[in-house]
């Protein structure tokens, strides 16, 4: 398997559970459907997803040292990700989330993911103890499962300093954790629009508002989704909005991470900014149409 790792994805590994049924549903349905168990969580998504456009990924994250984190591992490295750097904790179990889906969207999440924020800095110590170039110059994916004091010296570490940074809330009730990055003035935030007000302490009607204001706010870029809306891409100067391929939604949980993980391909390929947004869009909506393989 090839070693040169192209990017670093830093945040959540975990197992994902899912739910999901054809009917729509609402607040305790009852539906038949179907449950699975996959390799998941924000930066493993993202990992996977960069894969099958041809790059490779490293994992920082904590995974247990249990039956499932070996399992997990097992998976991960089967998907072409490199999970030397992971850190394997022998008292920490293994992350989870766990969704339920219908036909008219996501209808309930949690995610569990103390283990990750328990283990704190010791995911970064590859940056530190020489085992990674540090500073770190690639690009880095990086999610807000992590707590934020870590966020926080992450946007300023000198680990980082000379990083490709790109980061995503994970959920909107985490949106808030991205906030250090806003007052650095560091990396391309990817959020939609729930996150976008959150982060703005205000409500949008549009993707490329959401994205001037983050950008008023201090973000160094923005790139705001609005589920089948249009999504914006903002940063000094540019502002690019495009309309997604309207599909059947099969599915939604991942689909997020999926679009991230194309606009950045594209964007480490050379593409503009047109061309890395419709490529990103376009990615997304054959993985929610459930075109895409995981």
């Amino acid at each position: 398997m090839k070693t040169t790792v192209d990017i670093l994805c830093i945040g959540s590994v975990l197992w994902d559970v899912i739910g999901r049924s054809e009917n729509a549903m609402r607040q305790g349905s009852d539906m038949p459907g179907r449950i699975t168990r996959l390799p998941g969580g924000v930066a493993l998504n993202i990992g996977m997803a960069l894969a099958r456009f041809g790059l490779t990924p490293a994992l920082l994250s904590a995974v247990g040292r249990d039956a499932e984190g070996d399992e997990l591992i097992a998976a991960c490295t089967l998907r072409g990700l490199i999970t030397d750097y992971v850190y394997r904790s022998d008292d920490l179990p293994t992350d989870r989330y766990m969704a339920v889906e219908g036909s008219n969207g996501l209808i309930a999440a949690i995610a569990d993911a103390h283990s990750l924020e328990a283990a704190g800095d010791k995911i970064l110590r590859p940056l530190e103890d020489g085992s990674l170039p540090a500073p770190y110059e690639g690009a880095v994916a990086l999610d807000g499962n992590l707590t934020v004091e870590l966020l926080a010296r992450m946007a300023q570490s000198p680990l980082l300093a000379k990083a490709d940074l790109r980061v995503a809330p994970a959920s909107p009730g985490k949106a808030l954790r991205l906030t250090p990055f806003l007052k650095a003035g560091r990396g391309t935030l990817y959020v939609n629009l729930e996150e976008a007000g959150l982060l703005c302490q205000t409500s949008f009607d549009d993707s490329s508002t959401a994205a001037r204001a983050l950008l008023a706010r201090g973000a160094l870029r923005a790139v705001v989704t609005d589920g089948g809306n249009p999504a914006t891409v903002g940063e000094k100067d540019e502002i690019t909005t495009l309309t997604p391929p309207k599909v059947h939604v099969a599915r939604v949980t991942g689909a997020g991470d999926t679009f991230m993980a194309a606009h950045v391909a594209a964007e480490l390929g050379g593409a503009v900014a047109q061309t890395a947004l419709k490529t990103a869009l376009d990615a997304a909506a054959l993985y929610v149409s459930g075109e895409t393989k995981i």
